[in-house]
């Protein structure tokens, strides 16, 4: 029993520090993807030298494009930082350097991160200097130590088979057929909706991340869809259930809707989460079914996103974007067809509309969604 105690809580450290460092990462990759893709749309390209003519364009696509090309760098540094604070920059920055230079990419910086920040927390926590070498431990000593021994694993130990496994990753996914491009998009869109942004949502995101960096936008585009299927398809429902007599929400719900879908055009689907609780395994099978046939279709269809987030407003960034918007407002059908059959039919007044009560009734303060 304690060993499962002791898993447990060791898979949630290793979340959490893969948590924190995409937190880091989403406005980093955000920002670049917006850049890269504006400047590509408009006609800029890659600036080899300065010595070369450019225009606003070409610096656009540049600058999103150095942005990108970091992103190993941004992962190793974020989640080294996470486990051994500022001694573990240096080393998890020299990890996603290292990961760049051998092409082990993204999944490289992602373990390496790991790697160096575990080793330099046992560093902190072993070596022993004297007193007037204390000040010198966090700055000096265990950053050039750690830095010297993972930039030694990783190019004697593991950045080659990462950079292996990296490209046959890239290579099998490339060479899909179409029956193959139908399975991956279902089980990209269902893994990222089942749990609203959750742990599950999180490790498909960093996974997406990795191909994404290395030029692979169409599953990206499928997570954005599966996040919005559940605002947009609770949405369809809404008045779904005016044309077929069926009222699925309450009068809370309904006042919930008038949030969570502006929030779902900006791929947001926590303003869904009061109606997710309130009836928690009908909306986990709806939105699961949706977010899969709209990810199967949008993989079929070849939509792709540069951009890992901004829902409507990333459109004019993507490859196909109508197929894109196809593939999701037939997703969000799906879902709000499954959600007006599963759902059992409740009173419009079932919560009651009458101030500080209800506000006892309703109030998700000390809910905590890890």
């Amino acid at each position: 029993m304690a060993e499962v105690k002791s898993s447990g809580k060791l898979f949630t450290n290793l979340k959490q520090h893969a948590l924190t460092a995409i937190s880091y990462l989403i406005p980093i990759v955000v920002s670049g993807g917006f850049m890269l893709a504006i400047g590509s749309l408009l006609g800029g390209g890659t600036i080899e030298s300065i010595k070369d003519s450019y225009n606003f364009w070409d610096v656009m696509y540049t600058m999103g494009g150095l942005v990108l090309g970091m992103l190993p760098v941004v992962i190793g540094t974020g989640i080294s930082f996470s486990i051994a604070d500022k001694p573990g920059i240096a080393p998890g920055f020299l990890v996603g350097l290292i990961s760049i230079n051998m092409n082990a990419g993204f999944i490289g910086g992602f373990i390496g991160g790991y790697i160096a920040g575990y080793l330099t927390k046992f560093l902190r926590d072993h070596i022993k200097v004297p007193g007037w070498a204390e000040g010198l431990k966090p700055m000096l000593i265990l950053p050039f130590l750690s830095s010297i021994v993972i930039g030694l694993v990783m190019y004697f130990v593991l950045g080659i088979p990462i950079a292996a496994m990296t490209d046959a990753l890239n290579n099998f996914l490339r060479g899909l057929d179409t029956n193959q491009k139908l399975m991956f998009g279902l089980i990209v869109g269902v893994l990222s909706a089942v749990d609203y942004g959750g742990p599950i949502n999180k490790v498909v995101f960093a996974f997406l991340l990795s191909l994404q960096s290395d030029g692979i936008n169409e599953p990206m585009a499928v997570l954005m869809l599966a996040s919005m299927v559940t605002p947009f398809g609770m949405s369809m429902a809404y008045f779904f259930q005016k044309l077929f007599r069926k009222n699925i929400y309450n009068k809370m719900e309904v006042e919930t809707l008038k949030t969570a879908f502006p929030m779902g055009v900006c791929m947001i689907t926590e303003g869904c989460y009061p109606i997710i609780f309130n009836d928690l395994w009908r909306c986990i099978v709806s939105t699961g079914v949706g977010a899969g046939v709209g990810g199967a279709l949008s993989m079929i269809w070849g939509a792709g996103s540069p951009v890992p987030h901004g829902g409507l407003f990333a459109m004019v960034t993507m490859t196909n974007p109508l197929a894109w918007f196809a593939a999701l407002m037939i997703g969000s059908l799906v879902d709000a067809i499954l959600l007006m059959i599963l759902k059992k039919p409740v009173a419009y007044d079932e919560v009651k509309d009458d101030g500080i009560e209800t506000e006892k009734d309703i109030d998700l303060s000390e809910m905590k969604i890890s």
